[in-house]
């Protein structure tokens, strides 16, 4: 009888127990769940609260730089839409007087320099400007480097592209551009001009030294990589020469005509661009070869449809600038007075000049005209502030 009493009273406690460890259970569940949304809302809000705070950083520089614009001069408009070759004389006085967007480096301009000497004189450069200066210089590697071929000024000469993909593949193109970067920033250049984003397959093309020199496929990922890194590093990237230069010939010393289908293009040479448009490209830099599938008439520098095919069909909004206006390519096409104007008038947002003298007063005029609107003037002069907003170069 004892027994089955003791029996019955642990089959009571056993039951008791499993009631309790029960209740706690479901207990901790609620109290997991509830810890678990409580995490959720707060990673929500943390998430939240950063879009927002990213969101209100970009309408501010955008009211910001509006502001700005409303308190600038058409002269002042004007002279922001201009990327100077450095002239070799009154180079503080052009900033000055032509209220100028940015100069860009030669050869000539860095050959004669220290390190010192070199950062001394970009730092007058912008001393002189009242809105500071995009300073720029071609750093695509290989055979186009201002700083590092001839020069005293960088430790090791930059390699090409196909170089250095050779060498280390994808890792050695982000090291390489991280190399570059800091070079630039200790300068206090904002620009390399690159990377080149043509799809050259023939070792004899004129372009094809300074191209990745593989495939369309290729060519996009180092675009994409190179696009991405140099976000990273705060250096404007510009992809160059839209609409693809291809296998053509040297635009620097002849007009040049591209008479490949626009099919072609689309399948080929418009994906690399694609690629670093859609990985935030900064800037985008349009050729003077003739695309007579686009435009048989002009060059594509001062080629309305062709800019209309990067704006609308790629979706590009930033800015647009032309290749180098002393180029024969357009020089032997359109006298410099007038080309500055035409480019405008096509879309271009910033012009690379030599002739900005001649170019900035007649451009003056085509807005008192009326062939160029104020309208256009301001969403150029937009793009180029906030380009040089995105890389740091404007402290608000």
């Amino acid at each position: 009888m004892i027994v089955s009493a003791v029996l019955v009273l642990l089959a009571i406690l056993g039951i008791s127990l499993v009631i309790i460890l029960f209740l706690n259970q479901d207990k901790n569940t609620e109290i997991a769940k509830s810890n678990v949304n409580e995490a959720t809302s707060t990673s929500k809000g943390t998430k939240d609260s950063t879009k927002e705070t990213g969101e209100n950083n970009i309408k501010d520089s955008e009211k910001i730089i509006n502001e700005m614009i409303a308190t600038m001069s058409v002269e002042e408009k004007v002279g922001q839409l201009f990327l100077a070759r450095v002239p070799i004389n009154q180079q503080l006085e052009s900033i000055k007087n032509y209220h100028l967007g940015g100069y860009l480096l030669f050869g000539r301009d860095v050959e004669s320099e220290t390190p010192d000497s070199l950062k001394d004189k970009i730092k007058s450069y912008q001393s002189a400007s009242k809105v500071p200066l995009f300073i720029a210089s071609d750093e695509e590697g290989g055979t186009v480097s201002r700083l590092s071929r001839g020069t005293g000024l960088v430790s090791e000469v930059f390699k090409s592209p196909q170089e250095v993909y050779q060498e280390s593949g994808w890792p050695g193109i982000r090291s390489d551009i991280q190399k570059k970067a800091a070079v630039l920033h200790s300068y206090g250049i904002q620009g390399g001009l690159f990377p080149d984003a043509d799809v050259a397959t023939d070792p004899q093309a004129f372009i094809y030294d300074r191209t990745l020199g593989l495939d369309a496929q290729e060519t996009s990922e180092f675009v994409k990589v190179s696009v991405e890194e140099l976000k990273k590093q705060k250096i404007t990237s510009t992809l160059k020469h839209f609409p693809g230069y291809g296998n053509n010939r040297d635009s620097h010393v002849e007009i040049v005509y591209d008479t490949r289908s626009i099919d072609e293009l689309r399948s080929n040479d418009f994906l690399p661009f694609k690629a670093g448009i859609d990985a935030g490209a900064d800037s985008v830099l349009v050729s003077h070869n003739i695309i007579t599938s686009i435009d048989g008439t002009m060059p594509a520098s001062i080629s309305r449809p062709v800019h209309d095919v990067l704006r609308n069909e790629l979706g590009f909004e930033k800015v647009i600038m032309t290749d180098d206006m002393d180029m024969a390519g357009l020089a032997d096409f359109i006298s410099q007075e007038e080309a500055g104007l035409a480019a405008l008038k096509a879309g271009n947002d910033l012009i690379l000049s030599s002739s900005f003298q001649e170019q900035i007063p007649y451009v003056l005029q085509g807005i008192e005209a009326g062939t160029y609107t104020e309208e256009a003037l301001n969403q150029s002069v937009y793009r180029v502030l906030k380009m040089k907003n995105d890389v740091g170069l404007i402290n608000w």
